[in-house]
Parts: C-alpha cells; structure tokens; sequence
C-alpha cells in the first residue's frame, strides 16, 4: 500500500498530499464553433468571460485552488492571445518549488498528425507528463465555467483504489443527448458508458435526468499511459476518452464515478453552478446571470478566487448628471478603463476598456474589451466582439430581422456583432 493511503483518508494533509502527487492536463485547443464569429480569431478557452476573465481562468483557479500547482495547457487552434493570457497572467508560479503552467502547442512530437481526439491530444505529450513524475494524471477541459475543489475528487479516486475516476452531474434528460452517460453500481462504479447516445439512460432513482460525465477525469498515472500507448496503435480508434478510451476499459478496470455536488465550491442545498458557454445564448445568458444582485457564480469568493491576467486600467468613470444626459449604470458589471459619458447601462457587462458616448440606451449588453459605441446608439440584447467601433445611431437588437441581414441572430434573439461584420477588418490578437 502506497504512503498516500496509509494516511487519515479523511484529513487535510491526505488530499494536500494527493494534489503534490498531481500534474494537471488542460484541454484548451478547440475552437467552439458553436459560438460562431465570436471564435473566428481565437479559441473558445481564451474567450472572455465576466467582465474581465477568460473561459480558462476558471480551471486554471480551480487547479491552483485545490494545490495543484503542475499544470500543462495543451493549445492547438488559433492559440495566440490564448498564450498571451497565459504567459501574462499565470506567471507567478515558482519553479523553484516544481511549480508551473507550461503551454505545450500542437507541435507534432510523436506523429505527423495534429490533436485527432481528447486522448490523442494527451497521448502526444506522454513524453512532457511522464517527466513530471506524478503519481495522478488530471485531465480537464479548458471550456467550462464552475469552481471545484480537485482534490476532493483525487480522495474519491484513492479511497477507491480506482483506475479512473469520472466527474459527473445530473443533467435534463433531453441535454444529455450532448454528454457522455454513465451507468453506476451502488458504490458508484461506472458499469456501463455511452457518448452523446440518441436515447440517453435515466438515473434510476430520477428518471427525468442522467449521470453526465463533465470531462474531468483522474488516472493513475502509470495506467493512463498503458492505455494511452495501447489506443494510440488501434487504427479503428478516435482518440478520444468519451468514444474509446472509458468505453474499454469499464470492460475490464475499475472505473469510479464522482458526484460534481461532493466537490463543487460553494454549492448550497445540493445546488451546484456549472455551465457550459458553447452557443451564443448560453455565452449571454451565463453573464446576464451575474448581473443580479445574489448570482449563482459569486466572483467575490475571497476563500476561492478567480486568477486571472487584468491591464493596468484606471478606475471605470462616469460622466455628466444633466436633463437627458445622465452616465450612469445598474444592475451591470463595469470593468476598469471604462467611461460611460451621458449614457444608461442597464443589465449589462461591461469589459475592460470601453467608451460609450453620450445619449445611447444599453440593455442586457456584454460588451467585450475596447469597444467604442459613438452617439445615440441603442443596443438591446447584444455581444459586441472585442474592438468594434459602433457608428453613431445605429439600433442593434431592435429590428430582428434587420439585423440578420448584418449580423449573426441567435435563436433566442441574441445580436452577435463582430467588427468584420461592421466591415471594420481588424487582424489582431484578441
């Protein structure tokens, strides 16, 4: 029996020593085609998210968080101001203490082939993981927004002595369609594994739901590269862990799942905030969300913060108290750099650097970062992508059908405005 399992199981130096023992894997190379032109000029991770964030801000806390401090983010489309967040803002990691975010690009190490899958993905660093020297292997998606203790979920894995274990939630039935869907035992054990299925499985004791994988998953470490090295040379493989890899070895090695609800940070009543910002909708929704005076995501957790790379902005600034001509802002997140001159922001996130000139109307806005919005503008129901200029008087998300002649309309009625749609051909890092 290894040293980790000769400890207290139930104490705070068994997960600490579980963390020390880990070296984390983001998955941040796709490119969310989902959130259409919003991802034309960047990845889905590096996308910005709440004011003054980025998608992977969230895991990138969660693992620092939790004292996982060896941390890999494996890069492949459009990963320029992906790498930039990073190597700006995830620099105050010591190597002296084998501390470290390290971006491993798409480079070709073992093959020819670029990322063909989520294993294949791990399987072409194998060489960078093994000299870590990790007892556990975390593997993460670079794409999603919640707060999770990781350690809880290695404590779940030794207590098991399990091969892999699995994070999961309880999703809608009809959502799951989108999962992978685990079948567990009474302890909890992944018998049976089906990838995005037609006809998802219910839980047994709910029916209107299914147990979701949430793409989180621990190996121990010397398995993970056993079965990484066994897909990579069967030819009717994917690559990937949700279509190839769990389904085999469920038949034949101990497969635990882990319920999210067990170790999601500030979830109250069995409650839990996990989101998936994959469409435009769910991208608005999910920011609108943290408008309201109590949102479900507390970004003003001090005991769990989110790190993130942020310029150096003076203080956001709002100008003119004159009949008509009042700058104001409610019910809204205004980031520093910001100058509202003698306009209402309501129901609306602003992002670093933006200037909205006097007398426009803006209701339920994200606003991404150094945009400028020139006179008697109206803007309803909207995300304006990173540097667009709005013209003076031009009206978005009033006219539906106006504005899908210019620009992209959810099927919600989100307006997507990018600045190649406005005819502003702006080639940048964003």
């Amino acid at each position: 029996m290894s040293t980790n399992r000769q400890i207290d199981q139930h104490s705070d130096r068994f997960i600490s020593t579980l963390t020390k023992n880990t070296v984390a894997i983001i998955l941040a190379g796709g490119r969310g085609s989902r959130l259409k032109s919003l991802t034309d000029w960047r990845a889905k991770p590096a996308v910005q998210f709440g004011g003054k964030f980025r998608i992977i801000d969230f895991p990138l806390s969660n693992c620092v968080n939790s004292g996982i401090r060896r941390i890999n983010v494996a890069t492949q489309y459009k990963a320029q101001s992906l790498i930039q967040h990073i190597q700006r803002g995830w620099g105050f990691l010591r190597g002296e203490f084998n501390e470290y975010v390290n971006i491993i690009p798409a480079q070709q190490r073992i093959s020819e082939d670029w990322y063909r899958g989520t294993a294949d993905a791990v399987y072409q660093n194998i060489d960078l993981l093994r000299e870590g020297g990790a007892e556990y292997i975390l593997i993460l998606a670079g794409d999603h927004i919640y707060k999770m203790d990781y350690g809880k979920m290695l404590a779940t894995h030794v207590r098991n002595n399990a091969d892999m274990t699995v994070a999961c939630i309880n999703v809608p039935l009809e959502d799951a369609k989108g999962f992978g869907v685990l079948a567990v035992n009474e302890t909890d054990r992944v018998v049976e594994f089906a990838e995005k299925p037609a006809n998802p499985k219910p839980m047994p004791d709910d029916p209107a739901k299914a147990f979701a994988s949430m793409g989180i998953y621990v190996f121990n470490a010397k398995f993970l590269y056993e079965q990484l090295i066994r897909d990579a040379g069967d030819s009717k493989s994917t690559h990937d862990f949700g279509g190839d890899i769990i389904p085999y070895i469920i038949k034949k090695y101990k497969v635990q799942a882990h319920r999210f609800t067990d170790s999601c940070v500030g979830a109250k009543n069995e409650n839990f905030y996990w989101r998936d910002v994959g469409t435009i909708d769910a991208y608005w929704e999910a920011n609108m969300e943290l408008t309201k005076v109590i949102p479900e995501l507390n970004l003003y957790d001090r005991e769990w913060p989110i790190w993130t790379y942020q310029e150096q902005l003076p203080p956001a600034k709002f100008v003119f108290n004159d009949e008509g001509r009042t700058g104001k802002a409610t019910d809204s997140l205004v980031s520093g750099g910001c100058l509202i001159s003698g306009s209402c922001v309501t129901n609306s996130v602003l992002f670093s650097d933006v200037r909205v000139h006097s007398y426009c109307d803006i209701q339920g806005a994200v606003i991404l970062p150094k945009v400028t919005v020139n006179r008697n503008v109206v803007l309803k129901n909207v995300v304006i992508d990173r540097g667009c200029i709005i013209p003076e008087g031009m009206q978005i998300g009033v006219d539906l059908a106006l504005d899908a002649k210019r620009f992209y309309v959810s099927e919600k009625g989100i307006v997507l405005v990018t600045p190649d749609m406005l005819g502003q051909d702006l080639y940048r890092v964003v």
